[in-house]
């Protein structure tokens, strides 16, 4: 169910993040959003392109999972293929089952066509069922459309 490899365009690099990308990334977060509260640099994959981080996404290590968060293409970058290929990437890198929260339709769309599959809170591994809680008491109560998902081909 994986998409095709896109192939990075010309002038640009992934590779692990490095200390001197905290900035970068931490500014794609916070640009997108998204919870800045469980940046650890050194779980991240970049995309550098022309010398500047445009795009970032991690791995986080729980005793029996992996979730891969922070996904995050800069806006001027995106539409070039460059989440596909970090996701793919991302996934390539995961060494236990593979797990992510989105909010809303579309991005659920984009992380079903690499595999990822809704899941229960129910039927998360024990260490996720703390971190992922708090969405899923969101999408009871308050009616806020999380999707908590893991990938299907594990």
């Amino acid at each position: 169910m994986h998409t095709s490899q896109p192939s990075l365009p010309a002038n640009c690099t992934l590779r692990r993040a490095s200390s001197g990308d905290r900035g970068a990334i931490f500014r794609l977060v916070l640009g997108a959003k998204l919870d800045p509260t469980q940046l650890r640099w050194q779980q991240f994959w970049v995309i550098e392109c022309e010398g500047q981080v445009v795009a970032c996404g991690q791995l986080r290590q729980f005793a029996d999972a992996q979730e891969l968060g922070s996904l995050v293409v800069a806006p001027e970058w995106r539409d070039r293929g460059l989440g596909t290929l970090l996701t793919q990437h991302l996934i390539h890198q995961a060494s236990h089952p593979l797990y992510l929260e989105c909010l809303g339709t579309r991005l659920a769309q984009f992380y079903r066509r690499f595999g990822f599959v809704p899941v229960s809170w129910q039927e998360l591994p024990r260490s996720l069922k703390f971190k992922f809680g708090l969405s899923h008491f969101a999408k009871i109560i308050l009616r806020i459309p999380v999707e908590i998902m893991t990938l299907s081909s594990q």
